[in-house]
């Protein structure tokens, strides 16, 4: 057996597997198996490269001796990628234990009900429909209300307060007065 035929066998296994042991519904699986597919692609990648060859350099060598930067680029970038949705899956895991105690992920009735047939997908429809409509009249913005998250501090509000950034237009005691900043 050669050596691309051992990386081979060892890609679909780990691909097997990582699709096997993303199905679970423990998170804990998904994770693993995601990372056993992370590295069922990098070994891919390897795979596609080729033969080792030199440096992908202007002038080092011919052509025809140089090896394709293309995969290995592509593998730096699965790593990465890889890396970023593991550690967004670890906070998943590490959230659901907090509020669970449990990294399973369990039905609810509405997917109980989706499986047997007997939701009313109209109906849920419907719902959705009845709640956009209800939100095209209302306004996102909080400006001028009491209620407003944003506070804009003023040297009315604190006495140290050094408020002399320049604006675009006057101020209340200046334009009382017609005088410009």
């Amino acid at each position: 057996m050669s050596v691309s035929l051992v990386l081979i066998i060892i890609m679909a296994v780990l691909f097997a597997c990582g699709v096997y042991a993303m199905l679970e519904r423990s998170l804990t699986r998904v994770l693993i198996g995601f990372l056993l597919l992370g590295n069922a692609a990098n070994l891919l990648l390897l795979i596609v490269m080729g033969q080792p060859g030199e440096a992908a350099f202007y002038g080092s060598a011919e052509v025809e001796d140089m090896s394709d930067p293309l995969p290995q680029a592509l593998t730096l970038t699965a790593i990465v990628i890889t890396f970023a949705i593991s550690a967004f899956l670890l906070a998943l895991i590490y959230r659901s234990w907090q509020l669970g105690q449990a990294d399973t992920v369990t039905d609810d009735e509405a997917d109980i009900a989706v499986r047997r047939g007997t939701s009313d997908v109209d109906e849920a429809i419907d719902v959705e429909t009845e709640i956009e409509d209800d939100d095209e009249g209302a306004r996102s913005d909080f400006v001028g209300l009491d209620t407003s998250p944003i506070r804009v501090l003023g040297t009315k509000d604190y006495s140290r307060l050094n408020d002399d950034a320049g604006v675009d237009r006057p101020r209340d005691d200046e334009s009382a007065s017609g005088g410009e900043r």
